[in-house]
């Protein structure tokens, strides 16, 4: 494709067809290639009141916020993610994820470490549950401070940014144990640093031999996509297998710059998958999630996990009910491209439970039965043949299978 093409491209596939390169300058007052430079967004991210743009305080936004809520939580916007926001929309997803409210400082249940992480870690900043695998957690800025991070513990932390002592022990332990086959690098976001480092953590990894994946949990390409440069994807590339897993949470983020930012990381090769959290007045609607869903495979994102909100001090006033995302993923099963539907899961310090609906009623003498996307039953013949399973099946009984013709007005079988 040519310049104008992929231009073209990238806002015909963008669910927000914002430009934010062109508005966002405006706002802050500086030129296009100003504020398209991830350095200067990252140097004048909007972490105290008196850093946001002079026009926007005719909104009426909180000052206490910032000051009340900055002395339990780190704050940090990047100039793109602000420009983003619609402050005369009560409800705007991305006022609601990124910007302080003194609504953090109540929360009954939230808890410092719901996945007991630092109970997990066998050396600092490695969080190691599942034998495979493990999380490195080499990073602590980040270009935005969601406000229902379940990592808000670190952000009291210092010195532990790219930090070498710490990624030499993390990489000492990893080489040490051959049963790690699949890296992730987190933090923070692992993004944010200079491509020299994250191309010497990456050399030092792949001269471990069982380590075969290496995977980066990053949200530059939703709310800082400047820092995905041509010369940054073809680091990446040179230390093949790397997968990006981001983390887009509704379809306004996905605008031409994110949608260019993902581009350039699909074009080197490097498949990317999204990881969302479903959220109060965010997406946690049968159509919110539709949107969001549908707008990522439509930039070629695959939809991967969408992770039901830990129990994180701070994050009450964000949280929905299990029973509101078990509804809105089993009406989706049928309504959109089987490719588009992630797993709904809860992540628990002993790994991740799906919390997907189950159509797997039980079984009947030689049938399984099944309940269908139209609410009907259907009888899959099933016979057993000599085989036991790890797993049963619940049995159903002649009682309970009658109980279930009644409840359907038809029971289909071949």
């Amino acid at each position: 494709m040519s310049y104008n093409q992929l231009n073209s491209f990238y806002l015909k596939t963008a669910a927000n067809k914002t430009l934010v390169s062109e508005s966002g300058s405006k706002l802050f007052g500086v030129t296009v290639d100003t504020f398209t430079n991830w350095f200067w967004q990252m140097k004048h991210q909007i972490q105290r009141f008196e850093d946001l743009p002079k026009s926007t305080l005719k909104y009426g936004i909180q000052k206490e916020a910032f000051s009340k809520v900055g002395k339990n939580f780190h704050i940090g916007l990047s100039p793109y993610s602000f420009s983003l926001i619609d402050f005369e929309n009560n409800v705007d997803p991305i006022k609601a994820q990124l910007m302080p409210s003194e609504l953090e400082l109540s929360d009954v249940h939230g808890v410092r470490d719901p996945l007991k992480e630092e109970i997990n870690s066998p050396v600092k900043e490695v969080v190691h549950v599942y034998k495979d695998r493990v999380a490195f957690c080499v990073a602590l800025l980040c270009p935005v401070y969601c406000r229902y991070c379940f990592r808000k513990r670190r952000e009291e932390e210092h010195g532990l940014h790219y930090n070498p002592r710490i990624i030499d022990e993390g990489i000492a332990y990893i080489a040490s144990n051959k049963n790690i086959r699949d890296v992730l690098i987190t933090g923070g976001d692992p993004l944010i640093a200079h491509d020299s480092a994250i191309e010497k953590l990456l050399q030092k990894l792949r001269q471990i031999p069982h380590v075969e994946i290496i995977r980066f949990g990053t949200r530059v390409p939703v709310f800082l996509p400047y820092r995905i440069t041509e010369k940054l994807a073809s680091i990446l590339e040179k230390y093949h297998p790397i997968w990006i897993n981001t983390h887009f949470n509704s379809s306004k983020e996905i605008t031409p710059d994110a949608t260019k930012a993902i581009d350039i990381l699909l074009r080197k090769g490097i498949p990317v998958g999204n990881q969302s959290v479903l959220l109060k007045n965010i997406n946690d609607s049968f159509d919110k999630m539709k949107a969001l869903l549908e707008a990522l495979v439509r930039i070629r994102v695959r939809p991967y996990y969408v992770y039901h909100p830990q129990i994180v001090e701070g994050t009450e006033h964000l949280r929905v009910p299990v029973e509101l995302g078990y509804d809105i993923f089993k009406k989706l099963r049928g309504q959109t491209s089987g490719f588009a539907l992630p797993q709904y899961i809860l992540d628990t310090p002993s790994g991740k439970v799906p919390l997907s609906p189950n159509n797997l009623i039980g079984r009947y003498k030689d049938y399984i039965v099944l309940e269908q996307i139209n609410g009907r039953y259907w009888l899959e013949p099933n016979p057993i043949e000599g085989y036991f399973p790890n797993y049963p099946i619940v049995t159903l009984n002649d009682y309970e299978f009658q109980k279930i013709r009644k409840k359907s007005d038809m029971i289909e079988s071949l």
